[in-house]
């Protein structure tokens, strides 16, 4: 067993530098990782929490006990391998949608190996044992939205790892940042890297993500090569897992939905699935005007089983809520092909919109948060999301001093993501489903991904259900007081292990009601 260490180096313009990962003593041969230049950030933890809060504490949220467990599910799970144990994590409530286990259990790991899953596992004499008692273990989470195609994306990418395994996260998912011409830098410089598991739905253009899309001339039908899309992907089979596309008013308004029949062009040839991204991204057309159902209208003909729809709650028109609250007919449509539907969080969440989705009876398959760093404000200078971009605006940096702001003043992840929805009534076992065995199936990697198995590499994360009041916040300015907040404690793959410190996350303390 190892543990992550961040050897520190110092942000650009950075006045202090990020407190290192904290340290888990292991008996194994250490495995070095991947060197972060985290920006400074205070961490603050529920033990700070004010008094007028219910002191933070993991607990088992009442809505949703541990469920009893099928006979079946019980002897596949405690058949434990021969050998000595070197980890044995004991008590947590160890959810797993894959086998239908949800109950307290403990996990034994050796070697980087899962050993065992028993109601009660001995340690032997030396073996490390971490009580989790209180805590919430499931397989590895996988965001299947993010933007980490770090320094080529300009501001657009995040660190992958302050996404990832720093954030609670084993595996993460670019969309779209990396393209047929530069997937080679994106495999060299992020991935080999990086601690997490990353994986990409290749970009449709040539361009790929620079600057997070930010000139809408590139990305027209003339920036689009099927055949470079196809060899690139062929090149890259366990990297690339399906294409990005979008289906927005500022394209539609240009190019109709010429740009995605050559994305679903390729990906009926690769047998991969499409994410489409629907709701603003580009501003329309000078002189024209798009009714978002009519987007809607063409895009729903052109998607196979398995492709995805993204963003549902966004606050834009999008076509998938109809501005009286109605959801279009042929998203129902759409789900009856078997089409995907993946949140997408961004910085574009409406509650409003959540709840009329949901309410309609539709529960997202998948769970990305969208991260990127226009929706994470940076106080050096870097720019910032602002829901849509044009050829001209410039994005200026917040007002104020650099040392009065933290460096990522609008944090948030994944585990704040499922807060918002748990707040809404989708109960946990659900969320865990989204960011792991749907993701897992999202991705075509059932068979490595998303589950706890006996005899598989260890692939797991820890978080903890604080109790209390805290008070989300979506892109329109709704709150929503929650009752419960999820907050990651660690991530594991193998023989590594990293506790839950990146300076994405958010500050609990800051969100007390």
């Amino acid at each position: 067993m190892a543990v992550a260490k961040t050897t520190k180096k110092p942000a650009a313009k950075a006045k202090k530098p990020v407190a290192a990962p904290k340290k888990v003593v292991a008996k194994a041969k250490p495995v070095a990782a991947k060197k972060v230049a985290p920006p400074k950030a205070v961490k603050k933890t529920a033990a700070t929490a004010p008094k007028a809060v219910k002191k933070a504490v993991a607990a088992t949220p009442k809505a949703t006990k541990p469920k009893s467990v099928p006979a079946a599910a019980k002897s596949a799970q405690v058949k434990a391998m021969p050998g000595a144990y070197s980890l044995v994590l004991k008590g947590a409530r160890v959810i797993d949608p894959a086998s239908g286990l949800d109950a307290v259990r403990d996990v034994a790991i050796s070697n980087g190996t899962i050993a065992a899953i028993a109601e009660s596992i001995t340690a032997p004499r030396g073996t490390k044992v971490m009580d989790l008692k209180g805590k919430v273990l499931t397989p590895g989470l996988i965001d299947t939205h993010a933007h980490i195609y770090e320094h080529v994306t300009g501001d657009f990418g995040l660190n992958a790892d302050l996404v990832g395994m720093r954030g609670g996260v084993t595996t993460v998912v670019d969309q779209g940042g990396p393209s047929a011409l530069t997937i080679g830098g994106f495999q060299q410089y992020v991935v080999q890297p990086s601690s997490s598991r990353v994986l990409c739905f290749i970009s449709t253009y040539l361009a790929g993500g620079l600057l997070g899309h930010r000139y809408v001339d590139l990305y027209g039908p003339t920036g689009i090569n099927v055949d470079a899309i196809v060899k690139a992907a062929r090149e890259n089979p366990g990297l690339v897992r399906g294409i990005k596309a979008h289906a927005e008013p500022g394209g539609f308004s240009r190019w109709g939905v010429e740009s995605l029949k050559l994305a679903t062009k390729a990906g009926k040839e690769l047998g991969l699935p499409v994410y489409v991204h629907l709701g603003t991204l580009w501003p329309v057309a000078a002189g024209k005007t798009v009714d978002a159902q009519d987007i809607i209208k063409e895009v729903v003909p052109l998607l196979s089983p398995g492709d995805i729809l993204a963003h549902p709650f966004t606050r834009y028109p999008s076509g998938f809520v109809n501005q009286d609250g109605s959801i279009h007919p042929l998203v129902y449509e759409a789900l009856a092909r078997g089409v995907k539907i993946d949140v997408g969080r961004g910085a574009h969440f409406s509650f409003d919109n959540a709840k009329a989705v949901i309410g309609a009876g539709i529960l997202p398959d998948t769970l990305g948060a969208d991260l990127h760093g226009y929706n994470i404000k940076f106080p050096d200078g870097g720019r910032w999301y602002r829901g849509m971009f044009t050829d001209t605006q410039e994005m200026e940096p917040p007002e104020g001093p650099a040392e009065a702001l933290p460096p990522f003043s609008t944090p948030y992840g994944l585990h704040h993501t499922m807060s918002e929805l748990l707040a809404l009534g989708v109960p946990l076992p659900k969320l865990v489903a989204m960011c792991t065995s749907n993701a897992a199936a999202m991705l075509g990697m059932s068979d490595t991904l998303g589950a706890l198995r006996v005899g598989q590499p260890a692939d797991i994360s820890v978080f903890k259900v604080l109790e209390g009041e805290w008070k989300l916040l979506d892109s329109n300015g709704v709150s929503v007081t929650a009752k419960q907040l999820l907050h990651p404690v660690m991530a594991m793959r193998g023989t590594l292990m990293q506790m839950s410190d990146s300076p994405l996350l958010p500050d609990v303390t800051d969100m007390a009601a």
